[in-house]
């Protein structure tokens, strides 16, 4: 159970696409619409580490929260936690719906430490926020400080290798010898092969020495 949300019935996985976070509760907090269940906590960004953070930290977790200005008359949002910060990366992405733009998604990833110096780690944020133009039918002003956050643990792949498992790689030297032989070491190839080389050769007698025997079983007949 999240604090501040609501007991999830057994097997339940709250899981909405871009389009549902901005349409059916992004857009309904900023407007003051009722939600189609109170599942969404409110976060306080500057107060939260990732890992502190309610919820299952197995899963992707949701949060309302205010954009905090990083100084006083500007419109930088501020995204300093206790341990470290959120820092943008790549470009923001348009969320569609009929083909008509309706909020914004944008990407930040959690360092450690101080900016510039901070250490990236596996954390991820995705932050949704309402476009201006979007507006009610009633007229009602939307609120424009608030934004939807999804955070996550990325989950890395299998690329570390342990290079004592791995084949020996000079092996390869076998067939670089064999494709770079020139016509003059033609000779003494047969001397200096490998032993994959000795078995396809002998492997190629004993077919030939076959089909003559072949030959001559048909011919008696």
């Amino acid at each position: 159970m999240w604090k501040g949300g609501m007991r999830l019935p057994p097997g339940f996985r709250f899981h909405p696409t871009d389009e549902e976070l901005i349409l059916h509760y992004l857009k309904p907090k900023l407007f003051s619409f009722p939600f189609p269940s109170s599942i969404i906590p409110h976060l306080l960004l500057s107060n939260s580490d990732p890992w502190d953070l309610s919820g299952d930290l197995e899963k992707e977790m949701y949060f309302f929260r205010t954009k905090e200005p990083k100084y006083p008359n500007g419109k930088r949002s501020n995204r300093a936690t206790n341990s470290g910060y959120w820092k943008a990366t790549g470009l923001d992405k348009q969320i569609i719906h009929n083909k008509e733009g309706v909020g914004m998604k944008k990407t930040l990833v959690f360092y450690t430490g101080k900016p510039p110096h901070g250490s990236k780690t596996d954390w991820i944020m995705h932050e949704y926020r309402l476009l201006t133009n979007t507006h009610s039918q009633s007229g009602v002003v939307p609120l424009q400080n608030w934004v939807l956050c999804k955070i996550f643990l990325k989950k890395r792949g299998a690329t570390n290798i342990d290079k004592t498992k791995v084949r020996n790689t000079d092996s390869k030297v076998v067939f670089y010898d064999f494709l770079s032989q020139n016509k003059n070491n033609t000779t003494s190839s047969s001397s200096d092969s490998s032993g994959i080389t000795q078995i396809s050769t002998s492997t190629y007698e004993l077919d030939k020495q076959h089909e003559g025997n072949s030959s001559c079983n048909t011919s008696s007949y």
